[in-house]
């Protein structure tokens, strides 16, 4: 009956509110709170020396998006990371998404994403076009001496050449012992047109280090009552509580217990298009040549080179024996340590036509790509190549109404011969009023990620499946956006064949049977004066005996007063909460960094409430939260087995953005 009540009460105040973005890889553009974007969007050449023009696109994707400066979402706009995905408690720790998202891609994939949301890759890096130089920085301190610096600058050399540069730093103790987490996340970015428009080249560069501290969860949850533990960190953990402790500063971190993933690479895309161009005649002194392509020859090369570490130097005999199979020599000495190492070399050839000129959103893409994979372990090496074939279709129309797309990737040779993916949608703008519709279908072949079929450590003879046949998921969605009435729905329906997944610690397993995943996502914005109600939520159903975990219901809800005082102060305060269903959460396994499957422990769940206050002067914003104010009514949350939620907190977030 109480959760029940819960659900209700959040359904009511929220006016009927659900939202429908919950993407990692892409961070969107929309939001609420304060005004829809920082900058004026003009298609003028004699810019006013105080407007500023800035846009930015991503790979293979012909739109322009504009930096988004609303207030509202903290989770999202400034940690990035999206307000569905639990953390193991602290910022920068393995993170899962609470909305089942399955991976949708084909071919070879190393599969240690446990940290994914908190780096750069080329599908997120952006490619800027700006008439003057724009800067960003940011500085958030929090409890127990959490620590981010996000930083951002880019500007144009001339009209033809852009560059960007981003770095972000997430430095978190956290609350409980050997918890911490240290990542440094680098991205650069580069575009050149020629003179004559007809060369264009493009650059994108990350670099990823994450040290995400790694303490097994607590050994007894009764310790959480326990008075004489007066504070959270006195908690005997599983791991980190040997001889070698932790140190902790902003740029000067030790962690003894850890996964350590390092993540880099470099890409580099050159295209030639055959046209036609044209001189037009602005005023007496001013001439633009507009050249519209017709024809164009791509070239896509990459090198990517990830390492996947973990270590413990000062590991407990008994525990890795239990969870592992494994026991450390007499006295304990000897450091855990694994390494997967992997190596990608790509290159892939397209050919485009554009059928209507003037037009570059409307073409049609054929190529083929070749790639070089080698692997190093502890004790092994691998090599293979992928030879694969791609083609699509796009056709945005001039008018913003129709936006049609379909694409297909089949990989012909090599390890991953018979891996596919294919893809189609159609967009459809009908009005102010009813907004745009979009229905989209998605079928992708693959073979599982290579750590469910081989893992190595020092300490043991690898663990190997061999057995595991090639997965299958389909999708099909249908989503409704609505600016003027401030909503969007998206229903997502999955089909799962050979579904993929840890049974326990060491070992992976294949669901031999079909299931299916119904997922209801929304959001609603609802403003009464000065006063605003956003809600999120979702709803999640699977249809057969599946070892899939997921909360049957996932909700979000801020109430804030916003109003804009003293002309330039924005200001949006309030209280937010956010609650889930009861559901078996995932385990944890820190040796191979990955989420389990468990169906013994359900945690029933209370709300975490935070109580914010967020607001904008010009060009600087700040954030302003007290987070689980929950912590003084209910007892902790569990956000997987022997993994508690944190005490109260207070975080403020500063935020700068300059033009030079």
């Amino acid at each position: 009956m109480r959760h029940f009540t819960i659900v209700f009460l959040l359904l009511v105040c929220s006016g009927s509110a659900l939202r429908a973005q919950f993407n990692t890889n892409r961070l969107p553009t929309g939001g609420g709170g304060g005004n829809a974007s920082m900058q004026r969007d003009t298609t003028k050449h004699d810019h006013e020396p105080d407007t500023l023009t800035l846009r930015f696109r991503y790979l293979d994707e012909p739109t322009d998006f504009m930096i988004d400066s609303t207030i509202s979402d903290f989770q999202l706009n400034y940690l990035r990371v999206p307000a569905t995905y639990m953390t193991l408690g602290n910022n920068g720790n393995a993170a899962r998404n609470l909305l089942l998202s399955p991976r949708m891609t084909p071919g070879f994939d190393a599969g240690f994403h446990a940290f994914d949301v908190y780096g750069y890759n080329h599908d997120n890096a952006r490619f800027y076009n700006t008439n003057r130089p724009y800067s960003e920085l940011g500085y958030l301190i929090g409890a127990k001496q959490e620590q981010m610096i996000n930083l951002m600058h880019t500007q144009n050399r001339g009209e033809k050449f852009n560059f960007s540069f981003a770095y972000r730093k997430v430095n978190s103790p956290g609350f409980y012992r050997n918890q911490a987490t240290n990542h440094d996340n680098y991205n650069v970015t580069a575009n050149y047109n020629s003179q004559n428009k007809r060369y264009h080249i493009f650059g994108s560069y990350y670099l990823n280090k994450l040290n995400g501290g790694e303490n097994g969860g607590i050994q007894n949850p009764a310790d959480l009552y326990d008075p004489e533990l007066t504070q959270l960190r006195l908690i005997p953990t599983n791991l980190g509580g040997g001889g070698a402790q932790n140190t902790s500063s902003l740029f000067n971190t030790s962690i003894a217990t850890k996964n350590d993933y390092q993540e880099a690479s470099i890409l580099l895309r050159q295209q030639y298009d055959w046209g036609k161009g044209d001189t037009i005649h602005v005023n007496d002194t001013t001439d633009i040549y507009k050249f519209d392509p017709l024809f164009r020859v791509e070239h896509t090369f990459s090198y990517t080179q990830n390492t996947y570490d973990y270590v413990d130097s000062a590991p407990d005999s008994t525990w890795y024996a239990d969870h592992y199979g494994f026991g450390i020599p007499e006295g304990g000495t000897d450091t855990v340590y694994t390494r997967h190492q992997w190596r990608t070399i790509s290159n892939d050839v397209s050919v485009m036509q554009f059928p209507v000129r003037g037009n570059t959103a409307h073409f049609i893409k054929l190529g083929g790509g070749l790639d070089n994979i080698a692997g190093r372990f502890q004790a092994d090496t691998i090599s293979f190549m992928n030879f694969r074939i791609h083609g699509e279709y796009r056709n945005k129309t001039r008018n913003q109404r129709w936006d049609l797309q379909a694409k297909g990737e089949f990989y012909v040779l090599g390890e991953n011969a018979g891996d596919y993916f294919v893809m189609g949608r159609l967009s459809r703008y009908l009005n102010e009023t009813l907004g745009n519709v979009s229905l989209m279908a998605m079928n992708v072949n693959k073979e599982p990620s290579y750590v469910y079929r081989y893992f190595g450590s020092n300490q043991h003879v690898p663990w190997q499946n061999l057995n595991l046949d090639k997965e299958n998921v389909t999708q099909i969605q249908f989503r409704a956006d609505n600016k003027k009435l401030k909503y969007n729905v998206t229903a997502n329906y999955y089909l799962f064949n050979k579904y993929t997944y840890f049974r326990s610690f060491t070992q992976s397993e294949q669901f031999a049977g079909l299931f299916n995943l119904l997922q209801l996502v929304a959001y609603k914005r609802l403003d009464l004066g000065n006063f605003t109600f956003d809600g999120d939520a979702a709803f999640q159903q699977i249809a057969g005996d599946a070892p899939v975990n997921v909360p049957a219901f996932w909700a979000r809800l801020r109430m804030a007063y916003t109003a804009r005082l003293f002309k330039n102060l924005n200001l949006y305060t309030g209280l937010e909460g956010k609650y889930n269903t009861p559901y078996y959460a995932d385990d944890y396994s820190p040796v191979i960094g990955q989420f389990v499957y468990q169906n013994q422990q359900q945690f029933d769940n209370m709300p975490e409430v935070a109580a914010f206050v967020h607001f904008r002067i010009k060009s600087f914003t700040a954030y302003v939260r007290a987070e689980n104010l929950n912590s003084f009514l209910w007892d902790y949350n569990f956000y997987a087995p022997l993994y508690p939620s944190n005490d109260f907190g207070v975080r403020v977030g500063l935020r700068w953005w300059f033009v030079n």
